[in-house]
């Protein structure tokens, strides 16, 4: 019997204020667990807008703790109603000065997994992340979950093979890569990163991206959401580049295996010789 997992993400546009914007993520949770998924994941900071498009420490009111902010307390109880794994990305605060951009994990009956921290902090135009959050510093965890193993990758790091590789290693089946990237930018690179990665590794990627404008700046969010297969393959169609939507696929896992098994690329692997790979 097929090892099939229904499996979900949202790309959203911003409502205005946290209370709306989170009661929203809830009604497209529930929708989804009446669709049948088992897992859902949403967009990088999913609960605020993207402020990082700009300098301004008023900002900083976004940031609470992980796990224990309201946001998460929240998906706590959210995953526990509808017994569907959770993928929550929020803006951390560990304590004064302490700031990350962290995704927490939860399980389907609401147990707190853990959390991934994105490593890699971008300084561009329209993505000021330097001046609010610390690098991460879990490294690339992976979550044992009701659904199979589950790992987190954040936007900006996409761009950096290394994290997904660390990921498979460490066994991940389904990678969540919540992101908030616009049009003008890297459009061009959404559609060819993921899947590549996806190959590269063996494992599936959901590939989550806003849709929209946000009042802090012009970054235009693309949406075009996605699940891709361990072949390079969507799986299903593409998200809106412009509207909202929730999307659930059918993922089969059984596939990775078969998939790994016929590109043997984690038995060709060269550790021994990569050593120049980590050198400054």
């Amino acid at each position: 019997m097929a090892n099939v997992v229904r499996a979900a993400l949202v790309q959203a546009t911003w409502t205005g204020d946290t209370e709306s914007m989170v009661a929203k993520h809830e009604e497209h949770a529930r929708e989804a667990a009446r669709r049948g998924a088992k897992i859902i994941g949403f967009q990088e900071v999913f609960n605020s807008p993207y402020f990082c498009q700009v300098e301004e420490p008023e900002h900083y009111r976004w940031a609470e703790p992980v796990p224990d902010g309201p946001t998460v307390r929240r998906m706590r109880a959210l995953a526990r109603e509808t017994g569907m794994v959770i993928v929550a990305p929020v803006f951390e605060a560990e304590q004064p000065g302490f700031y990350y951009n962290t995704a927490a994990v939860i399980d389907a009956d609401g147990t707190y997994l853990g959390k991934y921290r994105k490593h890699h902090i971008p300084q561009l135009k329209g993505f000021r992340e330097k001046f609010y959050f610390k690098p991460g510093n879990l490294g690339w965890p992976v979550f044992d979950t009701e659904v199979g193993r589950v790992g987190v990758y954040i936007c900006y790091d996409r761009h950096f093979p290394e994290g997904w590789r660390q990921l498979g290693l460490a066994g991940a089946q389904l990678v969540y890569n919540p992101s908030a990237t616009h049009r003008s930018l890297s459009s061009h690179l959404w559609r060819l990163e993921q899947p590549a990665a996806a190959v590269a590794n063996g494992y599936y990627i959901a590939a989550i991206n806003r849709v929209g404008q946000e009042e802090y700046g012009d970054n235009d969010f693309y949406g075009t959401s996605y699940f891709v297969d361990p072949r390079g393959q969507f799986v299903g169609d593409v998200a809106s580049d412009s509207e909202e939507e929730l999307l659930v696929r059918d993922i089969d896992l059984d596939l990775i295996e078969e998939v790994r098994q016929t590109w043997a690329f984690y038995r060709d692997r060269r550790p021994d010789a990569y050593e120049g790979l980590v050198k400054p």
